[in-house]
Parts: structure tokens; sequence; C-alpha cells
């Protein structure tokens, strides 16, 4: 038997594995992070943007929801809140109602919170749906820019 039994073994004079060595391992970290200081800013002002124009669309879709729910009810009272499209106002038959939206959910904005039936409108003449955006405060700019419908 003149081969050894291990391949390992044939070739003393090298390594039997190879690697990357230390000052390899610190450049590739290196690059990473500046791709990533780079591209992260991109990445996260896409998000705010894309939250801002679901809260567009799910505000024009309450705003609908509730122009049914007009026509079928009547003007809510001032003070209403947006959850008369989801649970049975006082002043509505049970045998009339019907929920206007497919869930509780559908009645938060994309920050969580709920949106704000605001009667009479300050936007238009009925009522306004309302989200704050990311803040939760009036006014701003950006992701923190007001969402009013219709």
């Amino acid at each position: 038997m003149g081969k050894s039994a291990h391949p390992h073994m044939t070739h003393r004079g090298r390594r039997a594995r190879r690697g990357f060595t230390i000052i390899e391992v610190i450049v590739i970290v290196v690059i990473l992070g500046v791709i990533a200081a780079l591209i992260a800013p991109r990445l996260f002002s896409r998000v705010g943007q894309s939250k801002q124009a679901v809260a567009n669309a799910n505000a024009a879709s309450l705003a609908n929801s509730m122009k049914t729910f007009m026509i079928d009810h009547g003007k809510p009272e001032a003070g209403a809140s947006i959850s008369i499209l989801w649970e049975r106002p006082a002043n509505v038959a049970e045998d009339k109602w019907e929920p206007y939206v497919d869930n509780a959910d559908a009645l938060k904005d994309p920050w969580d919170r709920p949106f704000l039936l605001v009667i009479p409108g300050t936007k238009n003449v009925d009522f306004d749906i309302v989200s704050y955006g990311a803040d939760g405060q009036p006014g701003g700019t950006g992701e923190d820019a007001d969402v009013i419908k219709p």
C-alpha cells in the first residue's frame, strides 16, 4: 500500500485547509459597512414614502365607505368616531346594519393609530378622514405629513 489512507496527509508541505486571513475579513466587513451606510438611508426613506402612499389609499377607501354610510343612514353627529363604519351606531336599527369595512384594522393608519373622522370637515364640507402621519401630530412634512381625504 504505497498511498496513504488519508488524502490530507499526502501534501505535508501545504496547509490542509485554506481560509480567510484576518486582514481579508476586516476588508470585507469595511466594504459591507460602507455599502450599508450608503444604501440604508435610501431604503428607510422609501419605507416612509410607501407608508404615506398606503395612508392616502386607505383614507380614500374609508372616505368612500363613509359616503356610502351617509347615503344609507344620513350624516353622523359631530364628534362621531371612525368606528361607526365597523360598529353599529345606536341610532341605526340592527336589521338595517352591515359593517362598511372588512375588519376593525381597516380603521387604522399604517402607523397603527385609528384614522380620525372630523365632522364637519375642515378641508371638505361634510367630513374629513385624517391621519397625522408618522409623528401623530398635526402638520409636518414627508412621512410626518397629514393625510386628509376625501
